[in-house]
C-alpha cells in the first residue's frame, strides 16, 4: 500500500542505499534520515525523495574521501 505512495519499509531502503537496516535504523533514531511510520501497523517507513538525497549525500562522501 504505502510503496505505491513512495514509501519504502527498512528493508528495502537499507538495500536501496547499502547498509544494514539497523544502519538504517540508527539513522533514524539519531535523525539523520526522517522516519514515518504505518498508520495501521506502525512499521518504520522512509520517502524515496529523501533516500535519493542521502544516496547523493554519501556518493559524494566516497568521491571526497579518494
Amino acid at each position: 500500500m504505502m510503496r505505491n505512495e513512495g514509501y519504502l519499509r527498512v528493508k528495502d531502503a537499507a538495500e536501496l542505499l547499502g547498509v544494514c537496516p539497523n544502519t538504517l535504523r540508527t539513522w533514524g533514531s539519531k535523525g539523520k534520515i526522517p522516519e514515518y511510520r504505518h498508520p495501521v501497523n506502525k512499521y518504520r517507513l522512509y520517502k524515496m525523495g529523501e533516500l535519493k538525497r542521502v544516496m547523493s549525500q554519501l556518493e559524494r562522501s566516497v568521491q571526497e574521501s579518494k
